[in-house]
């Protein structure tokens, strides 16, 4: 078995007297990408300190090639092929980083002074070669700026910025182009260990994608990296493995490929609670898929931008009243929704004043009636007449019966009382006794409590998607599921054995011939921010499949 680059074994670090990285071991392959994550203050950053020899540690061993070593310097751990990336920090941070670690008792925090090793009065060339110039005429020692400033415009264009810059002032740059420069510099020369320590957040999502593919690239060549990251998403599709601290152990070490992000969630907090990972979950996964909208709005802006300035004055009017109607369609369909689900609620109070209208006024005249019809069949000796009057009774108990069914219908009064979960199940044992059609149900036993109006939206959308099988599926059993997602999302599964449905289905198709079940569905899913689809069932049927992102709201 060959042996690992790099090995630590019970690595541990204290301030005084205060543990901050407790017995860390594990070990790194060549070519191997090893993501590192955990809360702010596990020790990860100290971690990366140890390794790059900024700090020594208070116990333990690191092992390169199999030789323990004691790395006393950055340079030291340089020669052995270690190079480090840090987050960039500001020109006051900079200024203090001979000061190395600050131990905070107050708090009980660590805090770190990093540099990124720009020097601001330095131009971009000066800086990615500092320590590295190329000289020609070796004897007179002479700078072949030449070839310096060639390798830095490549550089500059793998990294997607523009080769104008070669010439800038650090001090003039922006934050993203300071670290990409931080990266340039760690790429110019291949090294054997490559630690980057939470420099993803500050890049663009189109220059984290391009980080990323040469991260794979320098992996395939032999080098080791180990990425330091709060982004889930980006490591799961470039790393091996997960290295996971909490409170400054390491508590996982898990194959990428084995590992799912829910688990690695729960080790990261310390709890496999769902108030506390739900909420972290899908605030990772919004971040992301946030950060590839504000990087494709970027892009579209860029674009029209470049096209602005390529056209004539006229082409600029025509583009700038564009941009003023899809501003106010934008406006026009906000105010749509708004005035859609207004309708919608202002649609659940009147049913909600029926149902009570009816159940306190109606039903209760009703039966009122009832009984007195009850105190005269008593006191009738006639049996016809007697018969009339039960015949009369049994009608009005007909009669409450189905309006008890309308208030249901208008507005369950389970689901105000027992909440969604209670009220689908009232909802499809009713619905399989008066359509004779069997329901199997499974709703998640940790579904819990919604806000109202989502609860009410659901329910209607299972009542509809019910009430279109039995009108137009002729099945025989119906399958209805409600789960949460791992990633908090709400999922409801609708499937049955029918007849089925061209799929997909045409919403217009089914508005013009008055088929509104679908099309009702399909808008109420949409008010919610959801998505529905419609999918043949392999034994013949329909199912209809709707998830509704995130309706748990997050608990402080």
């Amino acid at each position: 078995m060959s042996v690992p680059f790099l090995r630590v074994e019970n690595l541990s670090k204290n301030f005084d007297r205060l543990p901050v990285l407790k017995d860390v071991t594990f070990s790194i392959s060549r070519g191997e990408i090893l993501g590192l994550v955990g809360r702010q203050g596990a020790g990860k950053s100290t971690l990366f300190h140890l390794l790059n020899g900024v700090i020594p540690p208070s116990s333990g061993t690191i092992y390169v090639d199999g030789v323990p070593q004691r790395l006393a310097s950055r340079s030291q751990a340089q020669k052995l092929g270690i190079e480090t990336v840090y987050q960039i920090s500001s020109p006051i941070d900079q200024f203090n980083v001979s000061f190395g670690f600050l131990f905070d008792r107050d708090v009980g925090k660590e805090t770190t002074r990093r540099t990124s090793g720009l020097v601001e009065h330095f131009n971009v060339v000066e800086n990615i070669m500092l320590g590295r110039e190329v000289t020609r005429f070796s004897k007179l020692g002479l700078i072949h700026w030449d070839q310096m400033t060639r390798t830095a415009i490549r550089l500059l264009e793998e990294s997607n910025l523009p080769p104008s810059l070669i010439h800038e002032q650090v001090r003039n740059l922006s934050d993203e182009q300071r670290q990409l420069l931080t990266v340039a510099r760690a790429f110019y020369k291949p090294c054997r260990l490559l630690l980057l320590d939470d420099i993803i957040p500050i890049l663009s999502f189109e220059r984290q994608k391009i980080l990323m593919e040469k991260i794979k690239r320098l992996a395939a060549q032999g080098t080791s990296v180990i990425i330091s990251s709060d982004d889930l998403t980006h490591l799961f599709t470039v790393t091996d493995r997960i290295l996971v601290l909490y409170e400054g152990r390491l508590v996982a070490d898990r194959p990428t490929s084995e590992a799912v992000p829910k688990e690695i969630v729960e080790l990261i907090v310390g709890s496999s609670r769902q108030e506390q990972v739900t909420p972290l979950i899908w605030a990772l996964e919004s971040y992301h898929t946030a950060q590839q909208q504000a990087e494709e709005l970027r892009r579209i802006q860029a674009t029209l931008q470049e096209s602005l300035d390529a056209r004539t004055s006229l082409n600029r009017q025509l583009l700038e009243r564009l941009k003023d109607q899809i501003g106010a369609l934008g406006q026009l369909t906000a105010a749509l929704q708004a005035t859609q689900r207004r309708l919608i609620t202002e649609r659940e109070d009147e049913r909600k004043a029926l149902a009570r209208e009816l159940h306190d006024q109606v039903i209760q005249d009703l039966l009122s009636f009832n009984y007195r019809l009850e105190e005269i069949e008593g006191n009738v000796a006639d049996p016809p007449v007697q018969e009339e009057v039960e015949s009369v009774r049994q009608g009005i108990r007909n009669v409450v019966s189905e309006l008890r069914q309308i208030c249901s219908d208008l507005r369950p009064p389970t689901i105000d009382h027992h909440g969604l979960s209670a009220a689908i199940d009232s909802l499809a044992h009713e619905w399989a006794t008066r359509s004779n059609i069997h329901v199997q149900l499974e709703i998640d036993p940790a579904l819990g409590r919604l806000p109202e109006t989502i609860e009410l939206s659901v329910f209607r959308i299972v009542q509809e998607g019910l009430s279109n099988i039995r009108k137009h599926s002729f099945a025989k059993h119906v399958r209805l599921s409600l789960q949460r997602t791992p990633s908090a999302s709400l999922l409801v599964r609708l499937e049955d054995d029918g007849q089925g449905l061209s799929v997909p289905a045409d919403l217009a198709s089914l508005s013009v011939n008055k088929h509104f079940g679908l099309v009702g569905i399909s808008e109420r899913v949409a008010l919610l921010g959801g998505v529905m689809s419609i999918e043949s069932s392999k034994g013949g049927g329909m199912i209809l499949q709707v998830e509704i992102p995130s309706p748990y709201p997050i608990v402080s």
